[in-house]
C-alpha cells in the first residue's frame, strides 16, 4: 500500500503516513497500489488500472440513520466493520429487554451531528454524502 498524499510505501494496516503524516487515503495525488503519481480527479489509476480510494467509502448519512433507527441490533457497527461492538450491542439490548437500544439511537445521532464515529474499522473517513 502507497499514502495517496506523498506515494511512500506503507504497512498495510497503517493510520498515517509516517513521512506526510495524513491518512493514507487522504491524498489524491498518487496511486495506493502501485505508488506511480495519479490525476487528482482520476477513478482509476492509468498505470495499474485499480480503483483509486477517494476517501471514505461508507456514509456517514446511512451510518447514522441505521444508528437510530436499527442501532439496538448494532447493525450501524456492523455496517462500518466493528463487529465485536455490534455483537456486544446485540448481547446489551437483549439482556436489558430493549433498553440497551438508546446505545444506539445515541451514537447514530451522534455520528449524524460529527461528534461520533468518524471513521470505519480501517481508518477510512466516513463520506459526507
Amino acid at each position: 500500500m502507497y499514502c495517496r498524499n506523498c506515494g511512500r510505501e506503507l504497512a498495510e494496516q497503517a493510520v498515517f503516513c509516517p513521512s506526510c503524516g495524513a491518512a493514507p487515503s487522504s491524498g489524491n495525488k498518487f496511486c495506493q497500489n502501485c505508488g506511480q503519481p495519479t490525476d487528482p480527479v482520476a477513478e482509476v489509476c492509468v498505470k495499474c488500472g485499480v480503483r483509486l480510494i477517494t476517501g471514505g467509502e461508507k456514509s456517514k448519512l446511512a451510518a447514522g440513520l441505521l444508528g437510530i433507527f436499527v442501532g439496538g441490533l448494532g447493525v450501524h457497527r456492523f455496517y462500518l466493520g466493528y463487529t465485536g461492538i455490534g455483537i456486544a450491542q446485540i448481547f446489551v439490548t437483549l439482556l436489558t429487554f430493549g433498553v440497551g437500544a438508546l446505545w444506539g439511537f445515541i451514537e447514530g445521532i451522534l455520528i449524524l451531528t460529527g461528534a461520533g464515529i468518524k471513521k470505519d474499522a480501517k481508518g477510512r473517513p466516513l463520506r459526507e454524502i
